[in-house]
């Protein structure tokens, strides 16, 4: 059987893979010049392979409806099998105190990820055309007949796998226009929307690029004071326009769509007490150590550069000490620790997150197989799902195992 793979991704690598181990003739196109280049870049260039720990852990970072979807082809090819894989491959990996597996932190760890999977293909027989881009389908359901290249080529094949990835980064060479041809042929799919992307702020702070906070929670918020919509416990960086790090990328899908309702207001707690109970802290300290400064005690949460602003704002003076608070000053002291406020988001840009939410629906899809419903030939996997999960290298292990799923089933 001719079997075409569209997409050299992590997903397209597994299925052209187990294709050709299943003794068909395996062709995999690829748009850029060379194989996986977003997992060239996963994981800040470091290549989070994976999250370790059970399936059933794995499994419960996806939404409801996922998970459901993803646990045959997670539990067909596993967290240990993708790290063993590349042990047998030479890639040495470890697990962080977070979960997630890398490669061990060696100069070009993650070009040795997919050198290792470069192999495998080779040793396989997979044909691998990099330079190629798909510009659409030939057929009509139940079968679809080939595959028409950019310079009009025409490729025919027995089956396809589409594993096109989603819209972001569009410079490693996912345009997501895959999902127009999907819907040309009668299929759900849901636009694409941004998922672990950064976030840019009206109010940005460019003299804070780099600045870190650290171990708190970053909130959603109906405004500065109200309903709470989400929060994700975790670090965040400060950009030029915004905010990026694990925080900021979980919660920008949130973020981008209590953004287009009307409202939404971030905040970030380096204490995850009520604003009240810290004040009552401060009122203790102001007994027991009336003389520290105040700079000192905001010192305990915040990072020490911010500290002097943060108290100019709430106008109190560098050299105050404890003593000399007012009720209001102590109140916005608190609230500095408790709610500390980034304010109101602009656009989240789809391009700049590290995966796209959205994708064909998962009802069309059959997720022991990963062939689409209604098509004999046709099989989707990784990004292209409707599948986005957490920061923590979940999303790579979707795309491993139902691209593995997507060969295994041709």
């Amino acid at each position: 059987m001719r079997v075409l793979v569209v997409g050299g991704g992590a997903a397209g690598i597994m299925a052209a893979w187990r294709a050709a181990c299943g003794g068909h003739q395996t062709t995999l196109l690829e748009a850029n010049g060379r194989l996986g280049v977003k997992l060239r870049i996963s994981g800040g260039g470091k290549c989070n392979i994976t999250h370790g720990g059970p399936v059933k852990a794995v499994l419960a970072a996806f939404s409801k409806d996922q998970a459901r979807f993803l646990r045959p082809s997670m539990h067909r090819f596993t967290n240990l099998e993708v790290v063993e894989l590349l042990r047998r491959e030479g890639v040495e990996t470890y697990e962080r105190d977070n979960g997630r597996v890398f490669p061990l932190d060696r100069p070009g760890s993650a070009a040795q990820v997919v050198a290792a999977f470069e192999s495998i293909l080779g040793r396989s027989g997979v044909e691998v055309r990099c330079g190629v881009r798909v510009a659409g389908l030939e057929g009509a359901a139940p079968r679809l007949h080939a595959v028409l290249l950019e310079g009009a080529e025409r490729r025919p094949a027995d089956h396809i796998i589409l594993a096109t990835g989603g819209a972001s980064y569009p410079e490693t060479g996912t345009r997501g226009e895959v999902l127009g041809w999907l819907k040309a042929l009668g299929l759900p799919v849901k636009p694409w929307f941004p998922a672990l992307a950064p976030i840019p702020l009206n109010t940005a702070r460019p003299d804070w690029e780099g600045l870190a906070f650290r171990a708190g929670w970053l909130r959603l918020a109906v405004g500065p004071t109200g309903r709470r919509l989400a929060e994700f416990q975790g670090d965040l960086v400060f950009t030029k326009v915004g905010i990026s790090g694990p925080a900021a990328l979980e919660l920008s899908g949130p973020v981008e769509a209590a953004r287009r309702s009307g409202a939404a207001f971030l905040s970030y707690a380096f204490d995850p007490r009520p604003a009240e109970t810290l004040e009552g802290v401060l009122v203790e300290a102001q007994g027991a150590k009336p003389h520290l400064a105040a700079r000192t005690w905001l010192g305990t949460w915040l990072p020490e550069r911010i500290c002097g602003p943060t108290l100019a704002s709430a106008g109190i003076a560098e050299d105050q000490r404890l003593k000399d608070l007012t009720k209001i000053a102590r109140r916005s002291l608190a609230a500095s620790v408790t709610a500390f406020p980034l304010g109101a988001p602009r656009p989240v840009s789809l391009e700049r997150g590290e995966v796209a939410g959205g994708g064909l629906a998962l009802g069309a899809v059959d997720a022991h197989t990963l062939r689409v419903k209604g098509w004999e030939n046709l099989s989707v996997c990784g990004e292209l799902l409707d599948i986005d999960g957490p920061v923590g290298g979940y999303n790579l292990q979707a795309a491993f195992s139902t691209g593995f799923g997507a060969g295994e089933s041709v």
